[in-house]
C-alpha cells in the first residue's frame, strides 16, 4: 500500500534541499574548476550590471576573509544545504581569525564584509575563530555595512562583537547567533531579528546587544520570536548575561515574544560602565517574553511595552516588496 504521507514528506525534504547551483550562478567549491574561494567568485561579479547575480557555495570550509564591495544590482549567495529552512543543515562555512589588535577598524576584522545593498544570503555559516578573549578587541564574523540586506538560516559565530549591524534596513530570519560580549552591535541599522537562536558562551559577565544609536539616526534592533540560551556545551552561570548595554546614549533595543533561560540577569539591562552609564535617553523595552530569564525586577531605565513593535516600525511600510525580503523566514 502506498504511503502518501511518506511521499509527501519525501517531497517536502526535496523541496527544501539546496544542493545544486541555480542556473547562471557562479559556483564555489574546494575542488571546483570554476572558483576555489568565495572571494574569487565575488571578484568575478559584474559591478556595473543591474541584474541580480548569484553565487552558490558548495559544501566545505573556506578559510578566508571575504569583502563584497558595492554592486549596482542585487546579489544573492546560497550555501549548500539539504534543508534550506534551517541553519542546522548548513554545510558551507567561511572562517577567518582576526581582531582589532591587528586592524585599524572593527569592520576590517570581519570574516565577511558586506558593503553592497539589495543583498541576500542563505545557509552559510560565518565564523571568526580568534578566540574567547576581550583583550585584543573586536573580532567580527559579519560586518553588514550597507542597507537592504537579508540573512536567512545562516550561522554567525564569534566571541566579542559577532555581528556588526551598521547601516540601513536589515533582516535576520531563522539564524543562529553566538557570542559573549556586545555580539549584536552597531549604530544606524534598523535590524529585525526573527525566529533566531541567540546563544551565549561561557563568561563571567556578558551582553547580547550594544546599540550605538545617536539621537538623530534610525538605529533600532528588535529581537522577535527568538530564543536566548547557553550555547551547546557552554557552562554559563545563572544571571551572567544582560540583554544589552548602551554603547551610545540613545541606544534602542527591544526583545519581544522571546524565550530566555536563566542565563539572563533579572535586571535584564546594564549600564555601559560605572563611569559612563549612557542611560539617560535609552529605549530598552520588552514585551511578552517567557522563561526564567524574563523574570525579575528590571533596570530602572528599561520598560515594558503594552503591545509588540510592528515590523513596519523597523523595516518600513514597504518592507514586504523589498528585494532583500523573504517571507518564508519570517514568523
Amino acid at each position: 500500500m502506498i504511503s502518501y504521507l511518506g511521499i509527501l514528506l519525501a517531497f517536502l525534504a526535496i523541496a527544501h534541499a539546496l544542493t545544486t547551483a541555480p542556473s547562471g550562478a557562479l559556483v564555489v567549491g574546494t575542488n571546483s574548476t570554476s572558483y576555489t574561494t568565495v572571494q574569487a567568485a565575488v571578484d568575478a561579479l559584474d559591478t556595473s550590471s543591474s541584474d541580480e547575480q548569484v553565487i552558490f557555495i558548495q559544501a566545505g570550509t573556506y578559510k578566508e576573509q571575504v569583502y563584497i564591495k558595492a554592486l549596482t544590482g542585487p546579489l544573492t549567495i546560497y550555501g549548500y544545504s539539504e534543508d534550506d529552512s534551517i541553519y542546522a543543515s548548513n554545510q558551507a562555512t567561511i572562517t577567518y581569525s582576526d581582531a582589532l589588535a591587528n586592524e585599524d577598524t572593527d569592520d576590517e576584522t570581519a570574516t565577511l564584509r558586506v558593503w553592497t545593498s539589495d543583498f541576500k544570503m542563505y545557509n552559510v555559516d560565518v565564523k571568526n575563530t580568534y578566540g574567547q578573549s576581550n583583550d585584543d578587541g573586536q573580532a567580527l564574523a559579519l560586518s553588514a555595512s550597507a542597507e537592504n540586506q537579508g540573512y536567512y538560516a545562516c550561522g554567525f559565530y564569534g566571541y566579542q562583537d559577532t555581528i556588526l549591524a551598521e547601516t540601513g534596513a536589515q533582516l535576520y530570519g531563522k539564524c543562529y547567533i553566538e557570542g559573549a560580549t556586545d555580539f549584536i552591535f552597531g549604530q544606524e541599522a534598523a535590524a529585525w531579528f526573527d525566529a533566531c537562536d541567540i546563544r551565549v558562551l561561557q563568561a563571567s559577565l556578558g551582553y547580547v546587544t550594544a546599540s550605538g544609536r545617536s539621537s538623530d539616526d534610525d538605529g533600532y534592533y528588535v529581537i522577535n520570536n527568538s530564543t536566548v540560551a547557553a550555547a551547546a556545551g557552554a557552562d554559563v552561570a545563572s544571571g551572567a548575561f544582560y540583554l544589552g548595554r548602551p554603547w551610545r546614549d540613545y541606544a534602542r533595543v527591544v526583545f519581544q515574544d522571546t524565550s530566555m533561560t536563566d542565563v539572563i540577569n533579572s535586571a535584564g539591562w546594564s549600564e555601559w560602565s560605572a563611569a559612563e552609564p549612557n542611560t539617560d535617553h535609552v529605549t530598552f523595552e520588552e514585551y511578552g517574553n517567557t522563561g526564567a530569564g524574563s523574570e525579575g525586577t528590571r533596570a530602572s531605565f528599561a520598560s515594558t511595552l503594552t503591545e509588540p513593535i510592528a515590523i513596519t516600525a523597523v523595516l518600513g511600510s514597504d518592507y514586504a516588496s523589498a528585494v532583500y525580503y523573504d517571507a518564508a523566514y519570517v514568523s
